[in-house]
């Protein structure tokens, strides 16, 4: 999901004081095992744990440490400019929670176990009504791409969105030069299924982009593959 649904023009303005945390992580923490916390998502997200990897709701709270990590030269390169300030973080996460309450979209916040701070996001939007065909996309901070944070994550998030939203179809599109993003997405088991010729714009330029999908199908035979299970 490089170009994120999100748009400022159409933040609700809040006056929300600003502040800034500096937070130091100092390893990956493995001692939980895999599973996913079904409940009315609608209302609020459950927590998914993982190994190493916690997905849970966005707050107000995560958007200093989501501004330091997603807008970087490296993580922008190939997604929507992001909000350029932590205020415009607070608002994008306060549409997140907007969009949850309408059944729409999700966006889960990236953390490691035994840590709260925010790394990173996931995300699966509706492309149709009651998510037969979805959308999902992520962006993680630079340094921890290759650390396995990015494939446990993905693995939650498929699990959620196939056995607990009950999507059938979910696509994701990277840009053909995002060798990393495509990458990512084979190895979670995603399919690709052609090239949408200019599709993005991005810095002035048009991007071609790949389309990958997975079914609901694929994700039930590769289940039993990584081991996961809903409680």
């Amino acid at each position: 999901m490089e170009k994120m649904p999100y748009r400022p023009e159409l933040d609700t303005r809040h006056d929300l004081g600003t502040h800034m945390v500096t937070t130091k992580i100092a390893q990956m923490v493995t001692t939980a095992t895999t599973h996913v916390v079904s409940s009315d998502w609608r209302t609020g997200l459950p927590v998914l744990r993982g190994k190493r990897v916690s997905l849970r709701e966005l707050r107000a709270s995560d958007a200093a440490s989501l501004f330091a990590m997603l807008t970087t030269e490296e993580v922008a390169r190939f997604i929507s400019p992001p909000p350029t300030t932590v205020e415009g973080f607070e608002r994008f996460i306060a549409w997140t929670i907007r969009q949850r309450t309408l059944g729409t979209y999700v966006c889960f916040a990236v953390t490691l176990q035994g840590f709260d701070t925010a790394i990173g996001i996931f995300q699966v939007r509706q492309t149709e009504p009651g998510f037969g065909t979805a959308e999902w996309g992520f962006a993680i901070g630079s340094a921890f791409w290759g650390t396995g944070v990015f494939q446990e994550g993905a693995e939650l998030v498929l699990e959620f969105a196939f056995d607990v939203v009950e999507t059938h179809r979910l696509e994701a599109r990277a840009a053909v030069a995002n060798g990393r993003g495509n990458g990512a997405l084979r190895k979670v088991g995603a399919m690709q299924e052609g090239i949408l010729r200019k599709s993005f714009l991005r810095n002035g330029q048009y991007l071609d982009q790949t389309l990958w999908t997975i079914l609901d199908e694929d994700w039930r035979r590769s289940k039993s593959v990584w081991g996961t299970r809903v409680h």
